[in-house]
């Protein structure tokens, strides 16, 4: 729910509550993030890999426009 942004169904009691429920959703946001990343990081790169166009194979003696 902190994710979502609902927040948190009771209001919270004091301030310390308050302070946890910020720091633990920064926290929560952040592993999110990090854990999404790592995960999708190999098929991305796989992805980038798979339409790598290879420009610099020309030689040098062919024009600008041969290259495109």
């Amino acid at each position: 729910m902190i994710l979502a942004g609902m927040g948190p169904v009771d209001p919270l009691p004091n301030d310390a509550a308050k302070v946890f429920a910020s720091f633990y959703s920064l926290y929560s946001g952040i592993a999110f993030l990090t854990i999404a990343s790592l995960l999708f990081a190999p098929i991305f790169h796989r992805f980038l890999h798979r339409f790598h166009l290879d420009i610099y194979d020309v030689s040098e003696n062919e024009s600008n426009e041969e290259k495109v």
